[in-house]
């Protein structure tokens, strides 16, 4: 229970630090930032941003539900979808397409030699499912699709499921930014990543790593 529990409350803390700010201040605050949106950059530059962002995902620290909540906030549900699913496919067959030309040292070279041992530990029990399940995951997403580069995994089993899985988080967070209020879309947008993170530890705890 207190490993449920745990996660729970910290989502709540980390939901509450933008969303209290913006209850004070109401439409005021979204609507400044909808002024220095719209004075920042065109919408095709704001697509073009997201997609390059989230292709690179791999080589830097991405956050890459903040940038899918923003891209649907700024371009809409549909728009927003399309633009990240461009940008996440892009950056996972970049990954996975270096995994197989280089190998492992090229995984290792991006990714942390532990979370590849606890995705190989994960791809033994769930095969290239491991792609669907580790795709929301922050760490693992990375390590899955590099893992699996190294092995003989053929691109057309690699596709299917990183696309499918990428086109389900890419509506989720683009419908997130543009349901709700900027602040609160962007509060969790982080918050999320960081639950199913601390879930999967519950669920995939370190024996199996």
């Amino acid at each position: 229970m207190y490993k449920l529990l745990r996660p729970i409350v910290l989502t709540a803390v980390v939901l509450a630090i933008p969303i209290v700010p913006f209850l004070l201040v109401g439409e005021t605050l979204e609507a400044q930032v909808d002024r220095w949106i719209d004075a920042a950059a065109s919408p095709s530059t704001i697509a073009a941003w997201t997609i390059g962002l989230l292709a690179t995902d791999v080589f830097l620290p991405v956050p890459s539900s903040v940038v899918s909540a923003f891209a649907g906030n700024v371009l809409g549900f549909w728009a927003g979808t399309a633009a990240c699913w461009i940008g996440m496919s892009a950056g996972a067959g970049l990954a996975f397409g270096l995994a197989r030309w280089l190998g492992r040292p090229a995984a290792l070279w991006l990714c942390k030699a532990k979370d590849l041992d606890r995705t190989d530990s994960l791809s033994r029990r769930f095969g290239p499912l491991v792609l669907v399940l580790a795709r929301p995951v922050p760490v693992l997403a990375e390590a899955s699709v590099l893992f699996l580069g190294t092995t003989d995994l053929s691109w057309r089993r690699f596709l299917l499921p990183v696309g499918l899985s990428n086109l389900g988080i890419a509506a989720v967070y683009a419908a997130l930014g543009h349901a709700v209020a900027l602040p609160v879309a962007l509060a969790a947008a982080i918050a999320l990543p960081l639950l199913a993170a601390t879930m999967a530890k519950v669920f995939w705890p370190a024996s199996t790593e």
